[in-house]
């Protein structure tokens, strides 16, 4: 969680806030890609990208 709290304080003092959607998305991605490997979904998810 220390992570996310330094990820933020950089974003925030660099002023990089554009960033941040950008960051979400990619995790929500990789999220789902991990999460659909060994699933019934995983056929359904693949045909997306």
């Amino acid at each position: 969680m220390s992570f996310l709290t330094e990820l933020w304080s950089f974003l925030k003092v660099r002023k990089k806030l554009w960033l941040a959607p950008l960051i979400l998305v990619v995790l929500i991605l990789g999220g789902l890609l991990i999460l659909a490997q060994g699933s019934v979904i995983a056929p359904f998810i693949y045909t997306l990208f």
